[in-house]
């Protein structure tokens, strides 16, 4: 019997375009996705919020990951057995592996005032200064600030000034990463974390599963080292991140052109 395949996949500059969050070059293999029944869980350092936009637009109801895996929801009902859960909220059984949004701002505050450098994180600034430094608009930067599980920062100075800030978040025991213009800061958790769990509640609801990862960045390194077909589409500039393990497939096009060709070549040619 052919494996059921479970798609892990980052969102900004992989199933979205790293300017206009567009997934428009990927639609047709959403679309494919969802009528061949294969699971496509979003995997991102998107907020909750953020998230449930793309997945209402798309039809997605599958699990999704937040904040680089801060957190794992999951609607009520989907598995179709009991497994722990921290809480239930909104009609999601929550998994949480990440430490509380104002724990972390906290810690952040400490940073700042021992480094002397004024590095600002998205709780930080108004919805209009998140919207345009990240030309969101206005209510897709509120949806940003909405964060549970981790600080988003965008960290300017120079560089002696930014390893500064960087190893001084290193020696307060949280952790950080890097999807391309902007710092994540969290707590133990990552990607890869939370993609494990929910592997193993889907090979319980489904038997042995086959997983596929689609990324593009660093902090994508813990998801695509989880799965069995780890998959790196292209950034701008048609370069792929410098991302080395075992079984990489490099796909050609950035953010979801490469999404749409590594589904048409794994997926729909029959090669997962």
């Amino acid at each position: 019997m052919k494996l059921k395949t479970v798609i892990f996949t980052d969102l900004d500059g992989t199933l979205l375009e790293s300017e206009t969050y567009s997934y428009a070059k990927a639609l047709p293999s959403i679309n494919y996705l969802r009528k061949q029944g294969i699971p496509i869980v979003f995997c991102s350092a998107k907020t909750r919020a953020e998230q449930e936009v793309y997945r209402k637009e798309l039809q997605i109801d599958d699990p999704f990951i937040v904040e680089n895996g801060g957190a794992v929801f999951i609607s009520q009902g989907y598995f179709p057995f009991d497994f722990e859960h921290h809480k239930v909220e909104d009609s999601y059984q929550v998994i949480e592996l990440g430490i509380p949004y104002h724990q972390i701002r906290r810690v952040l505050s400490q940073v700042r005032d021992n480094t002397e450098v004024n590095f600002r994180g998205f709780g930080d600034m108004s919805a209009e200064e998140v919207a345009l430094l990240t030309s969101l608009d206005l209510e897709a930067a509120e949806r940003a600030k909405a964060r549970e599980y981790d600080e988003t920062l965008n960290l300017e100075g120079t560089p002696d000034e930014i390893n500064r800030v960087l190893n001084a978040i290193k020696k307060t025991g949280l952790n950080y990463t890097s999807g391309g213009r902007y710092y994540d800061v969290t707590g133990p958790n990552d990607k890869g974390k939370a993609t494990r769990i929910l592997i193993d509640l889907f090979n319980r609801k489904s038997g042995q599963i086959k997983t596929i990862a689609i990324g593009d960045s660093p902090n994508d390194l813990p998801m695509l080292s989880a799965v069995d077909i780890p998959v790196l589409v292209q950034k701008p500039g048609r370069i792929w991140e410098e991302i080395d393990i075992p079984h990489l497939r490099r796909v050609e096009g950035i953010g979801p052109e490469g999404w749409a060709r590594a589904v048409e070549e794994i997926i729909e040619q029959g090669m997962a």
